[in-house]
């Protein structure tokens, strides 16, 4: 591999500009700072002349050793390296024996598109994560369903819902090399963030269901694999709010809510203090 300094002289002797980020994405962590070696400022010239001086710099550096002996494959490659390089900038010509067949050139990858969806994200007294996929937080009538629900299996939250609207992707027009991996990584990066309130996530509700979003969560049975937390999915609140089917099977659930909810908190309160 080229080292950092060396590429940057071959693209600058090219005439090439190196472009660097100059601001951090949403949530991500901060790049390690380093300092570059600048190269020593050099008398201006031509860059086709630079870059053979450059060329011919890492030709005398590189160890001398016995080429392997070339497979099939390799004999219908075109040359790369210095070589190629030179010939390129007009000096030695290329081998005709060299050239590729046509059916061999590198195919081009075409640019992935990002995952996208949209989340309401709350968290009951920082221990139990609320998801809803939707674009909007839930209006007065869905904000008041969900709590009688809560307080019909007897999760009865200190502090009020407050619902967050996550977006996926959070800046458009980025490159994207692997879309489920990054989806995955920025909502754990979010949810990551709210730690610093608090949140400390034991358990997933998630009212609603998005094909896409199930892809990033991965819910299977009763465990989230995403976040490695105990999970049940269930109709959106829409769809409770006009379904008497859907809150009659939602019903027997509720028990298993207040047992978990509770028994969390009691096992809490009897911790022996340390000391």
């Amino acid at each position: 591999m080229t080292p950092e300094p060396q590429r940057r002289q071959y693209l600058e002797a090219m005439g090439l500009t190196s472009w660097e980020a100059r601001y951090r994405l949403p949530n991500a962590r901060p790049t390690p700072a380093c300092d570059w070696q600048r190269p020593e400022p050099v008398a201006v010239e031509a860059p086709g002349e630079r870059l053979h001086a450059l060329l011919d710099e890492a030709a005398r550096d590189a160890p001398a050793r016995p080429s392997p002996e070339p497979t099939a494959r390799e004999r219908g490659q075109r040359p790369a390296g210095p070589g190629k390089a030179r010939a390129l900038l007009g000096g030695e010509p290329l081998d005709v024996a060299e050239e590729p067949a046509g059916d061999e050139e590198r195919s081009v990858t075409e640019p992935a598109e990002a995952l996208r969806f949209t989340l309401q994200v709350a968290c009951l007294d920082g221990r139990w994560l609320l998801l809803l996929p939707r674009e909007r937080k839930p209006d007065a009538t869905g904000q008041r369903l969900l709590a009688n629900l809560l307080q019909a299996a007897g999760v009865l939250p200190e502090r009020p819902l407050d619902f967050e609207t996550f977006q996926w992707p959070q800046m458009e027009g980025l490159p994207v090399d692997a879309p489920l991996e990054e989806a995955r990584q920025g909502l754990q990066a979010f949810l990551e963030g709210r730690r610093r309130r608090g949140w400390a996530p034991e358990r997933l509700l998630l009212f609603g269901h998005d094909t896409t979003l199930a892809t990033v969560l991965t819910v299977e049975g009763e465990h989230c694999a995403l976040l490695d937390l105990p999970a049940w999915q269930g109709p959106g609140l829409d769809e409770l709010a006009d379904s008497a089917e859907a809150k009659r099977a939602l019903w027997p659930r509720l028990a298993g809510w207040r047992e978990a909810w509770h028994g969390s908190s009691e096992n809490d309160d009897a911790a022996p203090a340390g000391g």
